[in-house]
């Protein structure tokens, strides 16, 4: 860096405006010092001159050592390199480094305090954010970075209305420069703003200004503004000037020159092109050195960004497996709905036998025949078909009343907790409000937690243990039953699995579902059946003696113990036999209380049903044999 306290930029030129203290041709210089910490604009329409006076005061600042940004939106300056050696950054290839955002401290730490110049070219940036966000960063750390150095640096902005417009509203960048004109001077820092048009430029700016190059302009605007600043003289002269010819205003020495400035010296790749062929010139590079300190950052960031990649497909990844097991989980959930659906199904047309009958589900079958079922207690019914072929039968109650066969007589579940009307109008005491599991026209005689209730009752009689005890506590719910009720359960055990009102009619009763109901209560509180599942209920009692002993009996104890209870009900002929014997299986002595040959029981099919499908899994029937 050199002693030169100035520098010669141009010469006094004729005409409105001249200097008439000074002869045409005098030398016009600038003082180092200003031009480096003030502030500066250099405004005139395209081929007026204005680049190449730019270009004229970086030569003779590059030729005192004096180092300088130039931010570049155009890339027309690279042509200093043919005698200089500076920095050219930007995002072209002819660059001689690529640069982001991330490079801005070191490309301030370069010029400030390694005095590199450095060519800021943004005009190959495909982003003009990203554009903004590099010169952003650089002029921060310019910044910050003199208010400790206190160096005297320039920094050369063209196109300046870009950031700070005047009509438009000013970005981040914009707000930086106005800062730097402001207060940038007493840090050191320099500016010099460059524009076309002066209209557009925001006022504030120009105003702050210590000197200033009018080159020609045309439009009314821009003359209005230099008619503002200089005199309404000059807004009428300076669309007269020639190319490199301007109206030099400076605060230092209080005057206004008409001056014409030097041409450059080194390539002027602004300049437009024309019929001859366009030689590049050879440029100087800059130590690879000082590329290889920028290129560790540009590897840091492509690794980084490598790295982000790999993350990122790897993200990529896991989110389609996670998609993916989340498309299964749900595929999954249809299935097991599916499943439920159609074990719904199931249960919902799973068929419950009855001696006599033909196996389909209560709701939907006939009325077994008179011949069938006999007389019960004196309460007469008829069914079959009729002369006409009809297949519906119909049940006469007791007090005389017909219904047909998919028919239950009415009920007042409403009034359950005082009893329920039957067949002949008079309330009964016995029956209990219905639950969820009795039909919609039916009583259900026993809830949840008399179930409850007798469980506990035969956990605390089985505290001991013993074989006995359970038989015991078994055999005394049978005993307190009622005789019907009795018959009834003698029914579960031999279909397994049924209704109340089929096991009513096969122990002797009518078909009237109130009566039903109330003779099953008592069989359905002592826990001796269990609902299975659409108003059907399972033989309980295997699965009763399987849990007194948290089943660790085998089967074969099971089914001694189970014989050992069923004597209080089942009469002998009965019991060594499965549900689907004949008569020709019984001996001479021994009285038949089964099913007749053609009405064999058929199995159930689901294994929903407890003790009553373990049966017949194995061909024994609910219970199997003793």
């Amino acid at each position: 860096m050199t002693e030169q306290e100035t520098i010669h930029v141009a010469d006094v030129s004729e005409g409105i405006g001249g200097d008439a203290t000074a002869e045409p041709g005098s030398p016009v210089e600038l003082p180092v010092v200003d031009v480096l910490t003030g502030r500066s604009f250099i405004t005139g329409k395209s081929g007026s001159g204005k680049s190449n006076t730019a270009s004229v005061v970086i030569e003779n600042l590059l030729d005192n050592g004096f180092p300088v940004i130039i931010v570049d939106t155009d890339g027309e300056y690279y042509g200093l390199k043919e005698e200089y050696e500076i920095l050219h950054a930007g995002a072209d290839d002819e660059c001689d480094i690529v640069v982001s955002p991330e490079h801005a401290e070191k490309l301030a730490n370069l010029a400030l305090e390694q005095n590199v110049p450095i060519i800021l070219d943004v005009s190959g940036y495909l982003e003009e954010d990203t554009a903004n966000e590099l010169l952003l960063e650089v002029v921060k750390q310019l910044f910050a970075k003199e208010k400790r150095l206190k160096k005297p640096f320039l920094l050369v902005v063209e196109e300046c209305h870009e950031y700070i417009p005047e009509g438009g509203g000013m970005d981040e960048t914009g707000k930086m420069l106005i800062k730097v004109g402001k207060r940038g001077r007493k840090h050191g820092l320099g500016i010099v703003g460059i524009s076309q048009r002066p209209a557009d430029v925001k006022k504030d700016f120009i105003t702050q200004c210590d000197w200033l190059c009018w080159h020609r302009l045309t439009w009314d605007n821009d003359t209005k503004v230099v008619g503002r600043i200089l005199g309404s003289k000059y807004a009428s002269a300076v669309e007269d000037l020639g190319d490199g010819e301007a109206f030099l205003m400076t605060d230092w020495d209080e005057s206004i020159r008409r001056i014409q400035f030097h041409r450059k010296e080194t390539f002027d790749a602004g300049a437009t092109p024309g019929l001859d062929d366009f030689e590049r010139p050879e440029l100087k590079s800059v130590s690879s050195d000082l590329v290889g300190e920028l290129q560790s950052i540009s590897d840091e960031k492509a690794r980084r960004e490598s790295e982000l990649a790999d993350l990122r497909q790897e993200l990529d990844k896991k989110d389609q497996r996670i998609r993916q097991l989340e498309s299964e989980l749900e595929e999954a959930r249809d299935l097991s709905d599916m499943a439920d659906q159609f074990a719904q199904a199931l249960l919902g047309k799973a068929e419950a036998p009855y001696r006599g009958g033909s196996g389909r589900s209560v709701a939907s079958r006939k009325r077994p025949d008179q011949s069938e079922l006999g007389d019960h207690d004196g309460e007469a019914t008829t069914g079959g078909a009729d002369e006409g072929g009809s297949t519906d039968a119909e049940t006469v109650g007791a007090g005389g009343t017909t219904t047909t066969g998919t028919e239950a007589p009415a009920t007042d579940a409403a009034d359950g907790e005082h009893g329920t009307e039957g067949p002949d109008g008079r309330r009964r005491e016995d029956a209990e409000p219905e639950d969820d599991d009795a039909p919609a026209t039916g009583v259900d005689p026993v809830t949840r937690s008399d179930v409850a209730e007798g469980a506990l009752r035969f956990d605390d009689a089985i505290e001991l243990g013993t074989r006995e005890a359970v038989i015991d506590e078994l055999r005394g719910r049978i005993e307190s039953l009622p005789e019907l009720s009795r018959g009834m359960l003698r029914h579960y055990r031999r279909e397994g699995v049924s209704d109340p009102v089929a096991a009513h009619i096969d122990a002797g009763g009518d078909g009237d579902a109130g009566h039903a109901y109330s003779r099953h209560r008592p069989i359905r509180k002592a826990g001796l059946i269990r609902h299975a599942g659409r108003g059907h209920y399972a033989y309980a009692v295997p699965d009763l003696i399987r849990e007194a002993y948290a089943d660790r009996l085998d089967e074969p104890a099971v089914r001694e113990t189970v014989r050992e209870v069923e004597t209080a009900f089942v009469p002998p002929g009965e019991r060594s036999y499965p549900p689907d014997a004949t008569p020709e299986d019984l001996g001479e002595d021994e009285t038949w209380t089964g099913k007749p040959a053609d009405g064999a029981c058929e199995e159930s099919t689901d294994g929903a049903f407890g003790g009553a499908a373990e049966g017949a899994t194995d061909g024994t029937g609910p219970i199997g044999p003793s």
